[in-house]
């Protein structure tokens, strides 16, 4: 007997058919002998209405904790309706708000971008495990957790997201399904290119970075609960069908985007090449990046300036990558010359909490400052930042920055 979560994005549920109709999916899976576990966001634009009310009516009078108070009154109605839905089909079903006794998400006290306290919630999961197991669907509030004091908190927009993908973790399900307005992921934004087309599976790493680069298919904290034994898809609610195909979220393989520092094993040589406002000419990195791709070599950094492009190769390489860019700076009038710096020592960081962590680049470079260890070159993305010191100070500065993680 397979344990199932089903999400319902505020689309998929945002009338009274499509609740009866998504409902009944929920029913004809549970009839096949499955554990379905709902987990269900405001009815389409609720909570956006509710924002707006209280702002119209208090203003900036309204505490936090009283603006997840009404944010919550969405997500208590849906699972009401949701629930009476179900039975109305004829199976057992219970709602699970934060005022019922066995709710099992726990957060500490930050009323709007709340953070879960995992372990409180894992012991917590009994109640949601009897219910199953008695042969009821459980229907609860996406987006919603439980203060210490038992106050409601939210988590955050796209909270139900997590909601989904936590409570999968902590029931050790076979499958979490993401119901939403799109057939899955795409190739790219279909409302900007008709051509795009329908993904069959995706990574997790590749999801969360598309998450947090914009893409509004699914929230990239909720990525930090995936298991890699249970499956996961995302699907439209328009197929009425839990068993359709979508787009599959595989993984996390071993590593993935865990918090994690290593030191690049050898030393790495700096390329510096200059010319005249070349941040303007068309065409000049690609040349640069063909230059050393035909020969094989990896670029592992470059970084563009007005008048600089510095690129940053395996020491291995570096003699060969050398003479090859010396060759483009004789050839093209865009450039004027180039220099073959030092060696160097690249320490690459990586975390899914980069994003939403303030601060991150000076926590980072801080203890390095106080150990006098000066930095050649800093770059960073979304979740990981790289960092370049001279390679004597390689080892010393990789056990200091692998303390920011900790």
């Amino acid at each position: 007997m397979d344990v199932i979560i089903v999400k319902f994005g505020g689309t998929s549920i945002g009338n009274g058919e499509r609740i009866k109709k998504a409902a009944q999916s929920v029913v004809n899976e549970y009839m096949k002998g499955n554990q379905v576990v709902v987990v269900v966001s405001a009815v389409n634009k609720t909570t956006d209405q509710l924002i707006d009310l209280s702002n119209s009516a208090v203003g900036t009078g309204l505490t936090d904790k009283q603006k997840a108070e009404i944010m919550a009154m969405g997500e208590l109605t849906s699972t009401r309706l949701f629930s009476a839905a179900i039975e109305s089909l004829g199976v057992k079903s219970e709602f699970i708000d934060p005022y019922n006794n066995i709710w099992p998400i726990v957060t500490d006290t930050n009323s709007l971008e709340a953070n879960i306290d995992f372990t409180t919630t894992n012991k917590n999961i009994e109640g949601i495990k009897n219910l199953i197991s008695q042969g009821i669907i459980p229907v609860i509030c996406g987006f919603l957790g439980k203060g210490p004091s038992g106050e409601i908190t939210t988590l955050g927009r796209g909270g139900s997201d997590i909601t989904a993908f936590l409570l999968g973790h902590c029931l050790n399900a076979n499958e979490v399904i993401i119901v939403t307005d799109v057939d899955g992921v795409m190739s790219t934004d279909p409302n900007k290119i008709e051509e795009a087309e329908l993904l069959d599976k995706i990574t997790v790493e590749e999801m969360r970075d598309l998450a947090t680069h914009g893409a509004q298919v699914l929230h990239p904290h909720a990525l930090k609960y995936k298991d890699p034994l249970i499956a996961a898809k995302i699907i439209n609610y328009n197929k009425n069908d839990l068993s359709t195909k979508g787009t599959s979220i595989i993984g996390p393989y071993e590593g993935d985007m865990t918090k994690q520092t290593y030191l690049y094993r050898n030393p790495i040589s700096v390329i510096a090449i200059v010319g005249e406002e070349m941040l303007k000419k068309p065409g000049l990195l690609a040349e640069l990046t063909t230059c050393l791709s035909e020969d094989n070599i990896n670029i592992l950094g470059i970084s563009a300036g007005q008048n600089s492009m510095t690129v940053f190769i395996d020491k291995k390489d570096s003699n060969n990558a050398y003479h090859l860019l010396h060759n483009l700076v004789i050839e093209n009038d865009s450039l004027s010359s180039l220099s073959l710096g030092k060696d160097i020592a690249m320490i690459t960081l990586i975390s899914p909490d980069f994003i939403e962590t303030p601060g991150i680049i000076s926590n980072i470079t801080e203890p390095l400052r106080k150990n006098h260890i000066n930095i050649v070159e800093i770059s960073s993305s979304q979740t990981a930042v790289v960092v370049f010191v001279d390679w004597k100070d390689g080892e010393k500065a990789h056990e200091l920055v692998k303390e920011v993680l900790q």
